[in-house]
């Protein structure tokens, strides 16, 4: 088909991305009573008609595209996507954007319909780049052709990571899934990022692109749509891939696809820079050399499909579209997806009948038009177009009222994911470009406006969905504040909550920042930056609290870490000196290296102060000067054993001590028991947990063993127990459990007393007897060697404590008789303070009671508070005949 002849003035204005192409299109456009221009996107159409209606108002400025008309009566301009122009309508000026569009497969055939046959009365304006110059001139001699260079300089920089990609900068993907990948990472590292692509309304992507327009992100990621002329100030383009998928396969893109792209960098005559992302290899170096000057490979042709088209017949327009082109530099579009839909339903024996007339055959054409906006072209689409086509084909030629409602009250839900509400803006698509067609429904009007409303809506939902999963707003406010340098509001709570221009960022626990818990690096980095400016200038109110702190409100941890404002401000290191640890203040963002030596020097008084308090006696002790020489290296083994010693190591020590000894191990509280020597101050709950921070920190732990509980004398020992510890702290370990030293004293003195009293009562007895006549010499020695029947050892009272009977030969059983209450003295000792015992045992003594022996034993005890109870067992262990035989390893002690 021969090119129409141009009505009035026809020129190209031809040049790279950023040469005001459009802005001029526009003035000239303006300066004409009317006018029509046609733009690749239905953005860009959107983003365009308001730039007009600003100026002219909206009732001179109509806005046409497949899914949105907004056409006053009195319009006299008119901004349209390139498909959607009503080229019939008579207007002054015409122009079309991005002509060299029309090499584009898919849509190619559009761009050159229009360039060909689309005329303005006066002017007719074609806005592409240079390389659709050679195909300009054979298909259109007459045309003029100004070229028009890039106002800004774009420069090529490599690769870089995606994590330390500069300030205003776009991420390029090319597919969804892509894009999504990319702004997760962005947001992750930056705080957030503007989400584009060509699939979503246009009150999506303006929400998204005023986010980053107005600084709220730095980051923009998007699809291959940003190279259609979208206007923002990005200063720097980055491709993430060099491939994209074409609807047929994945191919690499062309140079001239990247400078398209690359050239949304820069604005005006800002400079721009493009580069890849470091998991992209670079560009090459004649692509690169291509961008940067705008040198690409001219076109040598253009798509086209017949606009003449024969409805006598279906067969008849398929040949029509088929029919091939008369000009060299034209090529016949491979088939779309309108004729595909076109042969699939007119294959279908239903419709045949329905198809007798050229008008029917025109209507299943325009039928098969409606976009598949999903870009599938599944059955369900199709499925669609004939039951549009079978509705408009009987009864009143409309579509039923019911059935549209059906299809649209399915598309009222704005709940869920990403996907799912642009799937639905998408459905609603493509019944806002039904509702468009006042000839197939009876109220246009109100079809227009509810599926308007729905894509609003679903819109807005998806514009919340981008934001809350892309965009960390908290992040992204502290950046932009931190960034600008300027005052910040701050304030930090008596509490030590820490708020910055009124968003809670955590709290100050001692002089640590403790922030919110963060999901993203981002926010991490932003809050810690804003927090230690806000904490630094109240860091010399801080230090001076410290500093004049009462002692009381300084206290340590489970772990013996000195804790002041809330956490912990110091640790404790092991020394050498084991009552005198050394005190280290914790590393923290605030504090720097003389603020940190007064940190240390106020705990340090503090927990030499407490440790003086909290071991009074074992200070005291260890502070006397004269003392005899015995007592002294009793005292220093006790203050090296943290106020408990056991006594079998050092008994040899002990017999050598002198009466003056003795009586200076008194004077200090010194207690020497059977088994122990000890302070019984250091018995008390409070001294324990201190003692055995000392211990935990002298041997380098970083935890504490479970402790008894308050109170108790007694504990189960937990598995795999460091029995060296609780042999420390005072707890003697007897098989699986551990009993206080004074209380294992208290013990043995009652054992003692009992045996005493055993032993006389038998002796008694046998006394009142009448020695038998014929009582032979051995059997009159025997008492003398054994236990009398009626004796009960030490060991019984002892074992019965712990729920143990007293072991006895596999040949005998011996009849154990009820042991008498206890004497007042001992009953006294259950419920007193322990006085000091002998030094030396008494000679009846068992050794029984020795930790070692009660090792062995397979114990069981229940954590009695007192004497009391474990007395009573005895004495119904007492009552009870011993077991005939008993293990070996449960054998008496010598």
């Amino acid at each position: 088909m021969p090119p129409a002849s141009a009505s009035g003035r026809l020129t190209a204005v031809l040049g790279p991305t950023n040469t005001g192409k459009t802005y001029l299109a526009i003035e000239r456009m303006l300066g004409h009573e009317s006018g029509m221009i046609g733009f690749p996107l239905r953005l860009l159409a959107r983003e365009n008609y308001e730039r007009i209606v600003a100026i002219k108002g909206v009732k001179q400025v109509a806005l046409i595209t497949g899914e949105e008309k907004i056409s006053p009566p009195g319009a006299r301009y008119f901004v349209c996507t390139v498909e959607s122009m009503p080229v019939e309508r008579p207007v002054s000026f015409l122009a079309v954007d991005e002509v060299q569009m029309a090499a584009d497969p898919e849509r190619g055939h559009f761009f050159t319909d229009r360039l060909l046959h689309a005329r303005g009365m006066n002017e007719t304006m074609l806005l592409g780049a240079d390389t659709i110059r050679p195909v300009l001139n054979r298909l259109l001699p007459d045309i003029d052709m100004v070229a028009r260079p890039r106002f800004s300089k774009l420069s090529y920089v490599g690769p870089k990571k995606a994590t330390r990609l500069p300030r205003r900068s776009a991420v390029v993907g090319f597919s969804a899934s892509e894009v999504y990948e990319i702004a997760e990472l962005v947001r992750r590292q930056r705080g957030g990022t503007a989400i584009v692509m060509g699939a979503m309304s246009p009150r999506t992507r303006n929400a998204q692109v005023d986010m980053f327009q107005s600084g709220e992100v730095d980051y923009l990621v998007a699809t291959d749509a940003i190279g259609m002329g979208l206007n923002m100030d990005v200063n720097h383009v980055w491709f993430a891939s060099l491939r994209k998928f074409d609807g047929r396969s994945s191919r690499p893109l062309r140079a001239v696809e990247l400078a398209q792209i690359a050239g949304r960098a820069g604005r005006h005559m800002n400079d721009g820079t493009f580069g890849t992302t470091a998991d992209v290899s670079g560009l090459e170096p004649e692509v690169v050399e291509a961008i940067e000057n705008h040198r690409f490979d001219t076109l040598r042709d253009v798509q086209w499909r017949n606009s003449d088209l024969d409805f006598r017949t279906v067969p008849a327009l398929i040949a029509s579209l088929n029919v091939p082109p008369d000009h060299a530099a034209l090529q016949r579009v491979r088939e779309q997806d309108d004729q595909l839909a076109l042969q699939t339903l007119a294959a279908q024996s239903d419709f045949l009948p329905r198809m007798r007339t050229p008008q029917r055959v025109r209507l299943l054409w325009e039928v098969c038009q409606v976009p598949d906006f999903r870009k599938t072209m599944t059955e369900e689409h199709t499925r669609l177009l004939g039951q549009l086509f079978e509705h408009l084909t009987q009864g009143g030629e409309r579509l039923p009222e019911d059935w549209i409602e059906s299809h649209v009250k399915r598309l009222e839900h704005f709940d869920g994911d990403i996907d799912t509400l642009m799937a639905r803006i998408a459905h609603v698509r493509t019944w806002t470009y039904i509702s468009h067609r006042p000839d197939w429904i009876q109220r246009a009007v109100h079809w227009q406006e509810r599926a308007r409303a729905i894509e609003d809506r679903l819109s807005d939902a998806l514009h919340q969905r981008l934001t809350q999963r892309f965009v960390d707003r908290r992040a992204a406010l502290l950046v932009r504040r931190l960034r600008d340098e300027g005052e910040m509001t701050t304030s930090v709570a008596a509490a030590g909550e820490v708020t910055v221009e009124g968003e809670h960022l955590g709290r100050i626990e001692g002089f640590r920042f403790v922030s919110d818990a963060a999901e993203s690096h981002a926010d991490q980095k932003a809050v810690m930056s804003a927090a230690l400016r806000a904490l630094r200038q109240d860091l010399p109110a801080r230090l001076q609290a410290f500093a004049g702190s009462a002692d009381g409100e300084i206290v340590f941890d489970s772990q013996l870490r000195v804790c002041w404002g809330g956490g912990p401000i110091a640790r404790l290191l092991s020394s050498g000196d084991i009552l005198a640890p050394k005190v280290e203040a914790l590393a923290t963002d605030l504090l720097d290296g003389p603020a940190r030596e007064e940190v240390r020097k106020r705990a340090a008084t503090w927990v030499e102060t407490r440790i003086r308090l909290g071991l009074s006696e074992l200070m005291d002790a260890r502070a006397t000067a004269e003392l005899p020489a015995g007592a002294r290296g009793v005292v220093f083994q006790l203050c090296e054993s943290l106020g408990v010693l056991s006594r079998r190591p050092i008994e040899d020590q002990l017999t050598q001590l002198s009466e003056e000894d003795r009586k200076a191990l008194a004077r200090l509280g010194v207690r020497v028991g059977v088994y122990s020597i000890y302070f019984p101050s250091m018995l008390k709950p409070v001294p324990i947990r201190l003692r055995a921070g000392l211990w935990m920190i002298a041997r380098n732990r970083e935890t504490i063993p479970p402790l008894p509980a308050e109170g108790r004398t007694s504990m189960d020992l937990p598995r795999d127990a460091e029995r060296e510890f609780y042999a420390t702290i005072g707890y003697l370990p007897l098989g699986n459990h551990a009993i206080r030293a004074d209380m294992v004293e208290r013990l043995a003195a009652m054992a003692r007393q009992a045996v005493r009293e055993s032993r006389e009562a038998a002796r008694r007895a046998q006394q009142d007897k009448k020695p038998a006549a014929n009582a032979s010499p051995a059997a009159a020695a025997a008492p003398a060697t054994t236990s009398s029947p009626g004796e009960i050892s030490e060991w019984a009272i002892v074992a019965a404590a712990f729920g143990e009977s007293e072991p006895t030969p596999a040949t005998e059983a011996i009849a154990v008789q009820e042991v008498e209450d206890p004497p007042a003295e001992a009953a006294a000792a259950a419920s007193t303070t322990p006085q000091p015992v002998p030094v030396e045992p008494e000679a009846g003594a068992s050794a029984a009671m020795e930790p070692a022996s009660a090792q062995s034993a397979t114990a069981e005890h229940t954590g009695a508070e007192s004497t009391g109870e474990p007395l009573a067992r005895a004495r119904r262990a007492a009552r009870a005949p011993a077991p005939a035989a008993a293990p070996a390893a449960r054998a008496t002690a010598p």
